[in-house]
């Protein structure tokens, strides 16, 4: 086993760097996925790239969060990984959750460990009510709880596993990738660990979603998973007894 950190960046050049330094504390490489940031973060994510055992893979346009993640993943690959841990550069997951994780995924190889967030009082409201109705359309959709929480990008990829799925079928690019990709390897029979992560939002955090785009992807998403679940409904179902 062989487990490297994939972190998507998008314009987050203030705290990518603390986000690595923690990862690398942990002993982890490093692979940043730099999404079309511009000049002032593609400055800082260049230079991080000249430490030991961080990786720089640049996109010259933004694909979204999904699509850098997959370029991330397919790198990860190149690199010798056999597992990727995702997660965001904007400070907001608990790095000090990695050992957990890393055990978690070292156990279980061919699982993928899936974080579920513990939140302070920093969550906005509006976010952490609205995740809910996502929780019950992938609970729908996988006809299980196998994902506790599918929109949290702290986890723990099968890298092989997680490929065929991506070479096999369409996956969202943007903001809908996370519950997708979790919600595919669910059906190509893969199992799931959820493990509780301490989640923050920092004051001066910088987010991309857009919240009508970003909205109707996720829609059309669930439309598009909830027709698949359809024709899967009895092997899913098999399964499970």
């Amino acid at each position: 086993m062989k487990l490297g950190a994939v972190v998507p960046v998008y314009n987050h050049g203030g705290p990518v760097g603390g986000v690595v330094a923690a990862l690398r504390a942990h002993g982890l490489p490093v692979l940043v996925v730099d999404d079309g940031s511009e000049p002032g973060c593609a400055a800082v994510l260049d230079a991080l790239a000249l430490q030991p055992e961080v990786f720089l893979e640049r996109l010259s346009v933004n694909q979204g969060k999904g699509g850098a993640v997959m370029a991330g993943l397919r790198r990860a690959a190149q690199l010798g990984w056999t597992h990727v841990l995702q997660i965001d550069a904007d400070g907001q997951h608990d790095t000090r959750d990695v050992p957990a994780f890393a055990a978690a995924a070292a156990a279980e190889p061919l699982k993928l460990i899936c974080g579920f967030p513990v939140y302070d009082n920093s969550v906005p409201k509006a976010r952490l009510y609205g995740r809910y109705a996502t929780h019950i359309w992938v609970w729908i959709n996988t006809l299980s709880f196998a994902v506790r929480d599918s929109m949290c990008g702290f986890r723990i990829y099968p890298l092989a596993a997680t490929l065929r799925c991506m070479d096999r079928q369409y996956i969202g690019r943007r903001m809908d990738f996370d519950t997708e990709i979790a919600v595919r390897l669910v059906w190509s029979g893969m199992k799931v660990t959820n493990l509780p992560t301490r989640v923050r939002y920092p004051e001066d955090g910088v987010s991309h979603f857009r919240v009508w785009q970003d909205n109707v992807l996720i829609s059309a998403m669930h439309t598009r998973l909830f027709f698949g679940m359809l024709w899967r409904a009895p092997l899913l179902l098999w399964r499970k007894l």
